[in-house]
């Protein structure tokens, strides 16, 4: 089973279950200094942006080394707190779809070359010591675990 199998069914389920929970509960905040539950898929929507872009160059270049981004600033600057609920929901399966129909035409060559120049030391959810090799596939299934990583604390808050 390639590993976008599961990718897309959590994307479909995860959009399912969201879609239950109210305006009211997914702006809610539990913490000033926390982000809501709006707020965390308006962050994995910038994830996303980050990532398709990522994955698409890894393709052709011979490193991995990608910026990062300033997460809370991204956030703050699209006030996800306020958006539409229903919007920012189908946004996040809309685009991750999109990102899974991109795994899914990344030949297997690419997904599991041995890449030796690379940052995912600094911008992976797991890390991989700057000195020894990663590959575009890894990249792919950490990006997965970050998405999972956060529906988890969603799953704590509702």
């Amino acid at each position: 089973m390639h590993f976008t199998t599961k990718f897309r069914q959590l994307i479909l389920d995860t959009h399912a279950q969201l879609s239950q929970i109210t305006t009211e509960k997914a702006t809610q905040k539990t913490n000033p200094d926390k982000w809501s539950i709006i707020e965390i898929m308006g962050h994995l929507i910038d994830s996303a942006n980050n990532n398709h872009r990522r994955f698409t160059k890894a393709q052709w270049q011979d490193n991995m080394i990608f910026t990062g981004y300033a997460q809370a600033e991204w956030v703050t600057a699209q006030n996800y707190q306020t958006a539409d609920w229903q919007l920012i929901l189908d946004l996040w399966k809309t685009y991750n779809l999109h990102i899974c129909q991109l795994m899914e035409n990344t030949p297997e060559e690419k997904l599991n070359r041995a890449i030796h120049e690379h940052n995912l030391h600094q911008i992976a959810m797991v890390t991989v010591p700057a000195d020894q090799p990663t590959s575009l596939g890894y990249f792919m299934k950490d990006y997965i675990y970050h998405i999972e990583h956060h529906l988890r604390q969603i799953e704590a808050m509702t």
